[in-house]
Order: structure tokens, then C-alpha cells, then sequence
């Protein structure tokens, strides 16, 4: 069952980890149909943590599905937006699945794990549609979609530490793993795929493995000292700083990529066609009516998602998509649609009523140094 039929039948779902969670005493919560650490004590804490050092993370909702034969790469390259079937093995690509009238389904990262076997990452509240439409897109292509994300647990190691820390695990030559690739290796003894993405800002590691030695390998690098488990909440503050898309905020079925500002990952030019191509097209020569962009507040009380942008005399003209105290800036920053053409230097939200002033800013927020 996906995340989404759990959450459409009254089911919440409980990741490997449950228990563990539970131990720590975890705030948990339903999340896209499973129970999830919103957090563990301190969400500023956990955020500063990542920044600073490392922390833990349980992303077992996650969907991992797998496409392969001869044909999978053309498969992908005919269901998504991307041009997947050029990549290399032990590689990974940030992109999309859209509809025919190019609004965004999910945003994914695909990785080629061997020459004919993919895995396409998808969030867990649209695991369930991206499979289905996986499986209609792939007929007719010599691949097999195989959903296999009740065979594997998620957890990722974040931070500027988090290399060194996974080092003492591991055999595998991290150092030579680059951003957005994927190795096969062993962590504390247990057999992981290890892939250098994710979701904060920072430098870190998403480790797959069976769903069987997930508490191990959680117990063996939470028992590191400065590795700090951490839950959604400080994980959404982290995505924000570093301008990163959630789905259901700054993405959705009604959201185009480039409304999104997101529009390079639309392969337009690769040969042959794919799903949405004709719309996507043509939302490319045409300006789109609103863009998203960065607020950063001048005062203290955080623009939270829905609440209303307006000019300086209180004309709506744009909404915010995700706001949150940054404990980074120290400051409350968010992420919104504003209308194209609007002047950006007098605006303010609406936070229940009273107009609170932000300055418009280029995003990220944050990003981190160069090692």
C-alpha cells in the first residue's frame, strides 16, 4: 500500500524505525500517511546541528521505484522531463514528472544503478501516482516498474561532518563520490547503496538498505558523538534556507517548472517526445504571470504558507508558499509567488491582519561554503 492509499484509507503507516523513534521520544505525527519524528526535543537545536555537524534522519516514507530493461532509459526520458537515458552509471538527476498540461506531479531524483536498472526517488504522498503513471508511461517500452519501497529504509547522514563521520563505517571511497552520484558499498557492516544528495543545504549521505537492518545502521551512527537525530520540522527549515521546493508548497498540479524558476531541468531538445512536452513548450515562450522569489522579514513574526503578499496599499499580489523563523539569518525568512511585473521594493504580508514588511531576495537564503 502507497503513502497516498494509507492516508485515503485512515491507515498511518509506521517506518522501520517507529520504535526507535519512540525510544528517543520523538514528537510523531502522520505524514504523508506514516508516522514520522516532527522532532525529538529541540527543532533549533536539530537545524544547528546540520549546519554545524551532523545529523540523523528517517526518511523511510520515501518511494524507491525501480525501472529496468533494455529499454527503461527511454522509458524514463518519454515519462519525465529530464534526459535520463544519456546518464551514467552511478549517477544521479534531479527532475520531474509532469501532467499532459505540464503541471508538476512530483519532483524525483533519479539514479542509474547499473546499465539497464534505474530507481526513481519519489516523495511519499505522490509514491502511489508516480508508480501508476510510471507503469502507463512505460507500456509499450521493453521495462518492467518494480515498486519497491516497502523493501527499503531511507536514512540520511547531513552536515558538514557527516564525510568523515560515515568514513569510520565505511570502505567505500566516499571522497571520490561527487554531489548527485550513487555507489554501492557496506556501512557498519550492512549492505547500503550510498548516494551524496539531499535535502538541507549541507554536504551528506543518503543511505538505502533492506528494511530489516535499518535499526542497526541507526543505532551504529547515532551512537557517534555529535550526530543528532533529527525529525521533518528542522529538515523543512533546512530546505527553506537552502531555496529547495517542497511538494505541495512550491510545487504542485497547478505549478509549472517554470513559474517555479525550475525550468532547466525541462530537456526540451532531447530527441524524441514525453509526456507534457507540447505545454511545457509552450509555457517556455511565454512569460509566466507569477515567479518565485525570497522574502526575508524585517520584523519578527514569521509569513506562514497561504498568507497573502500585498503592495504597499494592500493590494494582494502573491502568496507565500513556506515561512519559518531561520535560525541561521535569525531572522524569519519565506519563499512565495509573487505576480510578475510587481514592484518588489515596498511589500509586505499579511500575518493575521497586520502588514508586516519584507525585503525580496534572491534565493537560496543560505548557502553553504565550498570545502
Amino acid at each position: 500500500m502507497s503513502a497516498a492509499e494509507s492516508s485515503a484509507t485512515g491507515t498511518v503507516k509506521k517506518t522501520p524505525l517507529y520504535d526507535v523513534h519512540q525510544d528517543l521520544g520523538a514528537n510523531l505525527v502522520d505524514f504523508a500517511g506514516y508516522y514520522m519524528p516532527l522532532r525529538y526535543a529541540s527543532e533549533t537545536e536539530e537545524h544547528k546541528a546540520v549546519r554545524t555537524g551532523a545529523g540523523l534522519f528517517d526518511l523511510s516514507h520515501m518511494g524507491e521505484i525501480f525501472l529496468s530493461g533494455p529499454q527503461a532509459g527511454d522509458a524514463l526520458d518519454h515519462a519525465l522531463v529530464g534526459n535520463l537515458s544519456p546518464m551514467k552509471v552511478g549517477k544521479a538527476r534531479y527532475t520531474m514528472i509532469c501532467a499532459h498540461d505540464g503541471g508538476v506531479l512530483d519532483d524525483l531524483i533519479v539514479y542509474r544503478l547499473a546499465g539497464e536498472v534505474w530507481m526513481v526517488v519519489a516523495n511519499a504522498a505522490n509514491a502511489g501516482v508516480v508508480r501508476e503513471a510510471l507503469v502507463e508511461r512505460a507500456a509499450g517500452f521493453e521495462a518492467v516498474v518494480d515498486d519497491r519501497s516497502d523493501a527499503y529504509a531511507l536514512i540520511a547522514l547531513q552536515g558538514p561532518d557527516a564525510q568523515g563521520i560515515l568514513t569510520g563505517f565505511t570502505d567505500a571511497p566516499l571522497g571520490d563520490l561527487k554531489y548527485y552520484a550513487i555507489l554501492a558499498g557496506k556501512v557498519a557492516g550492512i549492505d547500503a547503496l550510498i548516494a551524496r544528495t539531499g535535502y538541507t543545504g549541507e554536504d551528506g549521505f543518503e543511505l538505502f538498505v533492506d528494511s530489516s537492518d535499518a535499526v542497526a545502521l541507526w543505532q551504529e551512527l547515532a551512537k557517534v558523538e555529535g550526530v543528532v537525530p533529527c525529525g521533518l520540522a528542522s529538515r523543512d527549515s533546512l530546505r527553506l534556507e537552502a531555496g529547495m521546493p517542497l511538494y505541495g508548497n512550491e510545487l504542485t498540479a497547478e505549478t509549472s517548472p517554470f513559474e517555479a524558476g525550475l525550468g532547466r531541468v525541462v530537456k526540451l531538445d532531447k530527441p524524441g517526445d514525453f509526456v507534457g512536452k507540447a505545454a511545457l513548450a509552450a509555457q517556455a515562450q511565454t512569460p509566466p504571470g507569477r515567479r518565485l522569489v525570497g522574502l526575508v522579514a524585517r520584523g519578527r513574526r514569521a509569513p506562514r504558507k497561504g498568507y497573502d503578499v500585498v503592495t504597499s496599499d494592500g493590494t494582494p499580489c502573491g502568496v507565500v508558499t513556506s515561512g519559518a523563523p531561520s535560525p541561521t539569518l535569525g531572522k524569519p525568512i519565506a519563499m512565495a509567488y509573487v505576480d510578475t511585473g510587481v514592484e518588489a521594493t515596498e511589500l509586505a504580508v499579511d500575518v493575521r491582519g497586520r502588514q508586516e514588511p519584507v525585503d525580496v531576495v534572491d534565493l537560496p537564503f543560505y548557502k553553504r561554503q565550498a570545502s
